[in-house]
């Protein structure tokens, strides 16, 4: 249960990072490759085409790598057992 919700979490901030990413990029775009703004032409091509494209990568990425994280803590052992010393 642990690592699904973590999952979850990983593609919910994965998504937000990755449409930020994806706006900059887009804007970056926008500016290197002069693209005309006829009619809100750069608009559209940022906000329906970079921005989801950067969301849907990175929410796959964010819940991957929340999951492999999650996996990887299940098989670490959190409370290490105390040894004691023998008496002898």
């Amino acid at each position: 249960m642990k690592i699904a919700l973590l999952a979850l979490l990983g593609l919910a901030f994965g998504a937000l990072g990755g449409a930020a990413l994806g706006i900059s990029a887009g804007l970056a775009w926008i500016e290197i490759f002069k693209t005309p703004n006829f009619e809100g032409h750069s608009g559209v091509l940022v906000f329906f085409t970079v921005m989801p494209l950067g969301a849907v990568i990175g929410g796959i990425g964010g819940a991957l790598l929340f999951a492999v994280l999650a996996i990887r803590d299940a098989g670490i052992a959190i409370e290490h057992e105390h040894v004691g010393r023998s008496n002898r």
